[in-house]
């Protein structure tokens, strides 16, 4: 099953996607505010497979307006350095088994046709194509053999980042740097977590392709791990990292990623509000000390 949020005449509303259509099963979700429909229905312990299309309105899913299946998640939980040929290109000295996990801003959220946006003018500002894995009921200290029952389903996810010297959660914060989407993908579709091809294009040009199998600490060793650190609630996010293939992102650039069996994001670039680094709030007293 996919599961979409999506906007129309009648405001926010959850969708199945059945084929080429999006079948309208917002009266099966409980009341929700910012978080949305999808978030509302993870909160409530639904179980997905209750949201079933049967009878009920349907649109053209190339009628509707695709948002991020979760604007406002609890957290995002991010894995660095989580393929060893990422590892490699970027002469990291250390892996996610050493760095643990950092979190980005809720607020940097953004939806499929979203557009990022690059803060600076003179610094580079990177695509990392990701698997992205929603929980769906809470964890804390769940052992590997367990994780898997306590995911909800599976999105698509850029993790956007500015190569500058602040820490890794500043970097990759700003609005408008995790697109997530197209929808969420229920685990009975996608099967294996740990055997799915990714692949990534800036400009129709093919950035980044490779395994989760690859992956150092695949889907069940994240979930243990981020789950011994911090309890996970229903509608947090897990990016799972990033393989080789991260390079600059222009102002005018369409991204686009794909995983089998998941899904197809693409998101566009502006610089247009760019400003120069040494601009930024904070800069001339950060030099002064």
């Amino acid at each position: 099953m996919r599961v979409c949020v999506y906007r129309d005449g009648a405001g926010t509303r959850l969708g199945v996607v059945d084929g080429d259509d999006v079948v309208d099963v917002t009266d099966l979700a409980p009341a929700f505010g910012a978080a949305g429909p999808l978030h509302a229905v993870l909160e409530h312990g639904i179980d997905l497979t209750r949201l079933r299309p049967n009878g009920r309105p349907r649109r053209s899913l190339s009628d509707v307006d695709l948002l991020a299946p979760l604007p406002c998640p609890g957290k995002i939980v991010a894995a660095p350095v989580n393929y060893r040929d990422h590892q490699a290109e970027m002469a990291a000295p250390l892996t996610v088994a050493e760095l643990g996990v950092f979190l980005k801003a809720p607020s940097s959220v953004i939806g499929p046709g979203g557009t990022v946006k690059l803060p600076y003018t003179d610094l580079r500002t990177d695509q990392e194509a990701e698997l992205a894995v929603v929980i769906g009921r809470t964890a804390r200290d769940v052992p590997e053999a367990d994780a898997l029952s306590h995911v909800a389903g599976y999105t698509c996810l850029f993790d956007i980042t500015v190569r500058s010297t602040e820490d890794r959660s500043t970097r990759k914060s700003f609005d408008t740097f995790t697109p997530i989407g197209p929808w969420l993908t229920t685990p009975d579709e996608v099967g294996d977590p740990g055997d799915l091809d990714l692949r990534c294009w800036v400009g129709g040009t093919p950035r980044q392709s490779a395994s989760t199998a690859d992956l150092i600490f695949g889907v069940p060793r994240l979930i243990a791990y981020a789950s011994s650190v911090m309890t996970l609630w229903p509608g947090d996010v897990l990016a799972t990292g990033t393989p080789a293939g991260v390079g600059p992102i222009r102002h005018g650039d369409r991204v686009v990623m794909e995983i089998e069996r998941v899904g197809r994001l693409e998101v566009g670039v502006s610089g247009a509000d760019a400003r120069p680094y040494a601009t930024r709030p904070g800069a001339r007293a950060a030099v002064a000390s």
